[in-house]
């Protein structure tokens, strides 16, 4: 299952991915926000990490107006890797190379289009492990610092 969340810039993004998880048959839970009215993204990154760390959901995507503050309050709940996607190769590097669980966009940087293609190339990759699985630990453990 993928965590979905977002803020008032992403709002129409979000919309967007939901659309194309639904053609997928790709199970999501909305964590919100569900308008365009003006919220925090900080609730956002928050609720949709801790899904994630509580074995809620797999995976999740984030989007915000440019992806940065939502990554970034995701990002402080430990456990977590939540990677700021602009391309597809990002995306692909992000599984890859650092087994993130959390994809962020930014909603009024991406065209519908890159970012969906964006969301399925994240949703695709698989990590590979190896020396990367220890540069991996290497992040997690400055948590423990």
């Amino acid at each position: 299952m993928i965590a979905l969340g977002c803020d008032h810039g992403g709002f129409g993004l979000k919309q967007a991915v939901m659309m194309y998880l639904d053609e997928k048959n790709i199970e999501y839970k909305d964590y919100g926000t569900y308008n365009e009215d003006s919220c925090d993204y900080p609730v956002y990154g928050e609720t949709v990490a801790k899904a994630i760390v509580n074995g809620e959901c797999e995976k999740g995507i984030l989007i915000c107006g440019t992806g940065i503050g939502i990554s970034i309050a995701a990002n402080k709940v430990k456990g977590i890797r939540a990677a700021l996607c602009h391309d597809v190769f990002t995306a692909q590097m992000a599984r890859q190379h650092n087994n993130a669980q959390i994809l962020a966009m930014g909603g009024r940087v991406l065209d519908v289009a890159t970012a969906l293609e964006i969301v399925d190339t994240f949703l695709s990759t698989e990590f590979e492990g190896g020396r990367h699985a220890r540069r991996v630990d290497g992040i997690m453990e400055i948590e423990n610092h």
